[in-house]
């Protein structure tokens, strides 16, 4: 049996058919190269597991999306030695739901949630994988070190919405977390099929509810500083109907998990 981890990378996708063919290329392109470092000196596949899955999760897209995936390459024998590209289609119920299928699919050592769109670069993925080494769950996080903040190439409004919405989700159920909305996270295999085995949000709301679980829990959390550009594409648009739902989802969360049983400093989630 070999004692070599393996990596799993969820990427859920809804109506991505424009963006998710040039996303998987840049990923497929990143882990061939299999270099020690990318990019402006940015850590290289070389230092991800030779056993990986690329678990695409259609969350019910009405275009080509999972045509799109199911005939590359990857996905038919195709593709890198030890890296296999999955599509696995389910009826839309939005993006927590489809991260959700994802991770309980998942039987890696280690999984990883991306956006579909590669917002979070390829060449980020080591830093998820190190972090992990030594810690339970693993949130990406587009603050950096020097305080500078990578959403600021969002629209003004944007950022205005998620400073009101951080502000709120932290003093309600995310602690001090500053990025809980960072599409990359992380998670050893038994953290994940936990925490995503009692998750009921499934709105956008969903990474709040995850990082209030793992807290609970008692789960080690890194937070780790990550590249992140900008895709433009988005087809969130802020609208009363969604910022009620925000606002219901974020309130019921602590509701909703009363009975997790908090785990103390010391001890471990399965005590």
């Amino acid at each position: 049996m070999s004692t070599e981890p393996s990596l799993a990378v969820v990427l859920p996708a809804y109506n991505e058919a424009e963006r998710i063919g040039p996303a998987l290329d840049e990923l497929f392109g990143y882990l061939r190269r299999r270099g020690e470092q990318a990019r402006e000196g940015s850590p290289g596949a070389a230092r991800l597991p030779a056993a990986i899955d690329i678990l695409v999760v259609d969350d019910g897209s009405t275009d080509a999306t999972a045509e799109i995936v199911s005939v590359r390459p990857e996905a038919n024998g195709g593709g890198l030695d030890g890296v296999t590209l999955s599509l696995l289609r389910v009826p839309h119920g939005g993006k927590g739901a489809a991260v959700r299928v994802g991770m309980l699919a998942a039987t890696a050592d280690f999984v990883i949630f991306a956006d579909a769109d590669m917002a979070t670069p390829p060449d980020q993925l080591p830093l998820l994988f190190a972090a992990l080494a030594a810690h339970d769950v693993a949130l990406g996080s587009r603050i950096q070190p020097d305080g500078s903040d990578m959403r600021t190439s969002q629209p003004r409004y944007r950022r205005a919405l998620g400073r009101a919405f951080h502000a709120l989700a932290s003093a309600w159920a995310a602690g001090p977390v500053q990025d809980t909305q960072c599409g990359f996270k992380g998670f050893r295999r038994e953290a994940a099929h936990d925490l995503f085995a009692a998750q009921r949000i499934r709105s956008i709301v969903f990474d709040v509810e995850l990082i209030y679980l793992a807290r609970r829990r008692g789960y080690d959390i890194a937070i780790v500083p990550v590249h992140w550009y900008d895709r433009r594409g988005s087809r969130m648009r802020p609208r009363p109907g969604l910022a009620m739902t925000v606002a219901w989802d974020l309130f019921r969360i602590p509701f909703l998990h009363r009975a997790v049983r908090r785990v103390r400093r010391g001890q471990t989630p399965a005590d």
